[in-house]
């Protein structure tokens, strides 16, 4: 999995330096609840992202899926941002 932001990779790493396996993880998780097609399971970031400004553009690529691409917009609540 590799985020590329404004057309810098600035993270790039792989499941295999997860804390818990994806096994396990899918294993723990349709344990306490029920998990359908499509579903998408979040476990965080790697460092190296940082703060991401209105108009950046920013990528995520996973090998074998493909790319999500987004625009960097403002919420106009105190200069937060929203991807």
């Amino acid at each position: 999995i590799r985020t590329i932001l404004n057309g810098r990779t600035v993270q790039n790493s792989n499941t295999r330096h997860l804390l818990f396996k994806p096994l396990w993880i899918v294993s723990w998780l349709s344990a306490v609840m029920t998990l359908l097609p499509g579903d998408v399971i979040l476990t965080g970031t790697t460092l190296g992202i940082g703060p991401m400004q209105p108009g950046d553009t920013v990528s995520v690529e996973i090998d074998g899926i493909g790319r999500l691409e987004n625009t960097v917009v403002s919420d106009g609540a105190k200069g937060e941002t929203d991807v």
